[in-house]
């Protein structure tokens, strides 16, 4: 799916590590919330607070989960899950483009 319909997206952007990761806030009609944003290439720690799936736009990265001990390799078109109260590091080897799905 290349869009999302029918949203409400807030104007403010979400801006963390100094512009190394840029998001706006989008909000559905049935109050599901969602991020759509860009991060740059580095390597970063991301805090969540309620269950993440990450779907993967365009760009490649690699992701370790909380309590892990293997990265795991990530492209375009596909998604990983990060659990509520918890953190993932993140490599990111290609502009990477996404959709956070919340909860």
């Amino acid at each position: 799916m290349r869009q999302i319909e029918n949203v409400t997206v807030l104007k403010e952007a979400n801006v963390y590590f100094d512009g190394g990761c840029v998001s706006h806030t989008v909000l559905l009609a049935d109050g599901t919330k969602k991020s759509v944003g860009v991060v740059f290439p580095a390597t970063r720690t991301f805090s969540t607070g309620a269950p993440e799936l990450m779907e993967l736009v365009k760009g490649s990265c690699r992701v370790r989960l909380a309590g892990e001990d293997a990265w795991a390799d990530y492209a375009a078109g596909q998604e990983f899950r990060v659990p509520g109260d918890s953190s993932f590091e993140i490599e990111v080897i290609e502009t990477l483009h996404y959709v956070c799905h919340f909860g």
